[in-house]
């Protein structure tokens, strides 16, 4: 991993990617996004300052567990004068979204658990789709994958 000297503030595109890990274009598009920013040299060249590069690490190790970008951006501008993110910042945000992240895993652990429910169904046979309408709140009036009730204009128009 190439090292930056000290006396040097700002870091080209190509030297935040190095460090970072992260491409060129997840760069840009964190930038367009609003989670990262640089300035622009008299050449029209971006410069991040040295800051970037924790808000770089803090973007991707959210992304790492699953935390969308918009939560992430909400996050970084929460912080006061849009600071780079402190361990104590990660720690607090961590924990709150520690209850999302379970939801969402309680979830897939149900997703996997009935999957193998629709091998071969191809959703037109089961009276109830787990997939399709989780928790089956439509299966007490209907069979079948449908999510709407076909309206009465509709019925018996076959």
């Amino acid at each position: 991993m190439p090292q930056i000297p000290e006396k040097i503030h700002e870091l080209t595109v190509g030297q935040l990617s190095a460090r970072s890990g992260a491409a060129v274009s997840a760069l840009h598009f964190y930038e367009a996004k609003g989670l990262i920013s640089s300035r622009r040299t008299a050449g029209n060249q971006r410069r991040y300052g040295r800051d970037a590069l924790r808000r770089v690490a803090f973007i991707r190790a959210a992304q790492r567990v699953g935390i969308p970008l918009a939560t992430i951006r909400e996050a970084l501008s929460a912080l006061p004068e849009e600071r780079t993110p402190t361990r104590e910042d990660w720690s607090r945000l961590s924990a709150a979204w520690r209850t999302e992240l379970d939801d969402r895993i309680k979830q897939l652990g149900r997703l996997r658990d009935h999957l193998t429910d629709c091998i071969g169904c191809g959703c037109l046979s089961l009276e109830t789709c787990v997939l399709s309408n989780p928790d089956d709140v439509i299966g007490e009036s209907m069979a079948g994958s449908r999510l709407l009730p076909l309206r009465k204009e509709n019925q018996g128009a076959s």
